[in-house]
């Protein structure tokens, strides 16, 4: 069997960003399917990425994965990495995976070892907007209507700074208040800091929050200084996590040997796809470190991939799921995994276990965002 052809499919679900698809086809008329990370104003380079590999990739094995992603790093991009680059193959990967489980009529996650567990846990996120006040009241509703245990949100105001007034940082641990208040004690809180705190501030406001009892605070400070994240950690007792803006093991090794962090959250859809986020995991495991892996993707194929590897992950905790984006991506796929009671329970089908509508996706183009928000000078004036 060979690879014939690769497509990427681009498409915009209404809101927040634009999502990217690798449909892969073989001389045996298998279809794989897989998703790279994509960010808002950087989808098309990816894109690019994908062309340019594609030259590599059509007429080989789709069966040799870890082969074709060896050369790649080796050959393609000369040991030079990159997010954009490392989204593509993340792509990529995951389509190789899923034609291979369709043609051994197996389930992804049988084919890395076999599962763990039975199901996979999963925290809403893609749901806090407005004033405090509305997010607490949208925390308690999607506990209370839909049964979800945990709950991620960022409750920073203003553009991410990393010197930042008081105020903002006691503003921010009162909305994780009344959060707190509205859900109960049982409810796990995740909060989300974006990499926007230098340390002493990130400290200060851990230590406003701990009162609440946070599930974790994640990416505190900016992820290219770990013994930044590491002092954090130091000083608070609420777990932190980092890992989203780390591609390949390689980029995680410093925050193994130091033990930097209590969690991390690699992407499956930007550090190379299954076969990596899962080495990335057995590392983690015997520094005593949980594996969360982050999911800005669709809640389609990105999520998929994500339960497959997971399932075979000892360390594994939670999974990340994004309420706004999933009834139009219920829309377009077959056997589309719905969380019930914080749980979606591992499919059966082969491969990643869902299908993909072509003609109801089309019916979701791409398409660009407005320019973002881009601070100037002047701008400044309100924050300083």
């Amino acid at each position: 069997m060979k690879i014939t052809d690769i497509e990427v499919i681009k498409w915009h679900p209404g809101a927040g960003k634009n999502f990217i698809y690798i449909k892969l086809s073989t001389d045996a008329g298998i279809t794989g399917w897989g998703e790279a990370y994509s960010q808002s104003d950087r989808d098309t380079q990816i894109e690019a990425h994908v062309d340019q590999l594609s030259r590599y990739l059509i007429d080989r094995d789709p069966f040799h994965i870890r082969h074709f992603m060896h050369v790649a790093h080796e050959d393609f991009a000369t040991k030079r990495s990159a997010m954009d680059l490392h989204c593509a193959l993340s792509g990529i990967e995951i389509a190789m995976w899923d034609i291979a489980g369709k043609a051994t009529e197996q389930p992804i996650y049988n084919l890395i070892g076999g599962p763990v567990r039975p199901h996979i846990r999963v925290y809403a996120n893609g749901w806090a907007r407005g004033s405090s006040d509305e997010v607490a009241q949208t925390a308690a509703t999607l506990v209370e209507e839909r049964g979800f245990n945990a709950l991620k949100f960022d409750p920073f105001p203003g553009p991410w700074r990393e010197y930042v007034n008081r105020d903002e940082l006691t503003e921010a641990a009162a909305t994780v208040g009344k959060v707190r208040e509205a859900v109960g004690p049982d409810v796990e809180l995740l909060v989300e800091v974006h990499r926007r705190l230098a340390p002493m501030n990130a400290i200060r406001v851990a230590k406003e929050m701990e009162q609440y009892n946070p599930y974790w605070f994640e990416e505190p400070c900016p992820p290219d200084n770990i013994d930044a994240i590491k002092e954090v950690k130091e000083n608070t007792t609420i777990p932190v996590v980092t890992g989203e803006s780390h591609y390949t093991r390689n980029d995680f090794r410093e925050i193994f040997d130091k033990r930097a962090v209590d969690i991390v959250n690699p992407d499956i859809c930007n550090t190379g796809g299954i076969l990596e986020i899962s080495q990335i995991a057995a590392m983690a495991q015997p520094h005593y470190i949980g594996v969360s892996p982050h999911g800005y993707n669709s809640t389609s194929v990105g999520l998929a991939a994500g339960v497959h590897a997971s399932a075979n992950m000892p360390n594994f905790l939670i999974y990340e799921y994004f309420v706004n984006v999933e009834n139009v991506c219920r829309s377009f796929t077959s056997g589309y995994l719905d969380p019930h009671n914080s749980y979606i329970e591992l499919p059966t089908a082969p491969g990643l276990g869902i299908e993909i509508d072509e003609e109801k996706l089309a019916q979701h183009p791409y398409k660009p965002f407005p320019a973002r928000g881009i601070r100037t000078v002047e701008d400044e004036r309100k924050w300083h």
